[in-house]
């Protein structure tokens, strides 16, 4: 089975997908396992996810939310979106905002902005969420660059 690299514009940084392990629970006489796991949540990923601890900087795109800015570090990533967890309880599913990732400080060139939807929001029980970004297009405009 070939390798596959995942770039991520504008880093450098590259995913690597990671072999699937399956885990068959073999049943206790003393309590009952289903034969067929059940999920939370339907997985309806399109590519792999990574597990990448980077900082990112979220804030409300929609005028109607009120503004924040919140500096969370990613759980994971892929392609197409971003779970990060925060103590900031005003996320909720079909949100827009504004993601920058990876963020380190608001005038670094490196910065990639994009416009992302809220997918899923978990509360956990330590005080914490979870939340679920779907990534919708970049922000960063690379056009035509003059001479000077």
């Amino acid at each position: 089975m070939g390798s596959v690299l995942y770039q991520i514009q504008h880093t450098g940084l590259t995913f690597q997908p990671l072999t699937r392990i399956v885990v068959i629970p073999r049943p206790c006489r003393d309590s009952p396992v289903p034969e067929t796991p059940t999920r939370a949540h339907p997985d309806k990923r399109r590519s792999r996810r990574a597990k990448i601890t980077r900082p990112l900087r979220v804030r409300p795109s929609d005028p109607r939310d009120d503004h924040f800015e919140d500096l969370p570090v990613s759980v994971n990533a892929s392609k197409e979106g971003i779970f990060f967890t925060t103590r900031r309880n005003s996320y909720y599913k079909g949100m827009r905002l504004f993601v920058t990732f990876p963020f380190s400080s608001p005038h670094d060139p490196m910065n990639c902005e994009y416009v992302a939807e809220v997918a899923r929001v978990e509360e956990f029980p330590n005080g914490k969420f979870g939340v679920a970004v779907n990534l919708k297009m970049t922000m960063n405009y690379s056009g035509p660059k003059s001479a000077a």
